[in-house]
């Protein structure tokens, strides 16, 4: 399978392998306020991102990550970023990011559940983990409206020095997507 290839369409999103043509909004629009709960933290400058988009597409190539940009089909806008990791595992790790005017609007859950029907065709997996803050409440309803199981609660400190309180769900292989209505 060519992941670099690869083109998951919604209703109303474009989920398209990550490249440098996006490096400027992935800059400008991972911030402080988007990583507040997330394990890494905003880039210094530009350069980080470029080398983050480069590690990126190496891990695509070598078939360990899909590492995809998230666009609004109709205009092409970036919105975010999305990917599943250690994607040959029997327990790959889904994720999730959209700078701040993109958020609650049901663009994660729209992409998640995308990611997921896209899993479900493509790999062999027993279910894929979804990390999310404790405090992160819109974060963790995308795992649960998916009938993520939460199984095991730990606490991290993330690269900004932040003390995250991390709750993994599992989401099950057996859920079928495949006639999910986005909302």
């Amino acid at each position: 399978m060519e992941l670099s290839q690869i083109e998951i369409h919604t209703n109303r999103l474009l989920l398209l392998p990550i490249s440098q043509k996006y490096k400027e909004d992935i800059f400008r629009e991972f911030t402080k306020e988007i990583t507040l709960y997330m394990y890494p933290r905003p880039p210094k400058d530009i350069t980080e991102t470029e080398e983050f988009i480069n590690d990126s597409l190496g891990e695509i190539k070598t078939g360990n990550h899909l590492v995809l940009v998230i666009l609004k089909k109709d205009s092409q806008e970036f919105l975010g970023c999305t990917g599943i990791h250690e994607i040959r595992s029997i327990n790959p790790e889904i994720g999730i990011w959209l700078k701040k005017y993109a958020q609650g609007k049901g663009y994660g859950l729209e992409t998640i559940t995308a990611l997921k029907i896209w899993a479900d065709v493509n790999l062999d997996y027993d279910f894929l983990i979804y990390d999310a803050d404790k405090a992160n409440i819109p974060s963790r309803r995308i795992p649960e409206k998916l009938g993520g199981q939460i199984v095991r609660e730990y606490d991290k400190t993330n690269l900004s020095g932040r003390v995250l309180h991390i709750v993994e769900y599992r989401i099950s292989r057996k859920e079928n997507l495949l006639e999910t209505r986005y909302k």
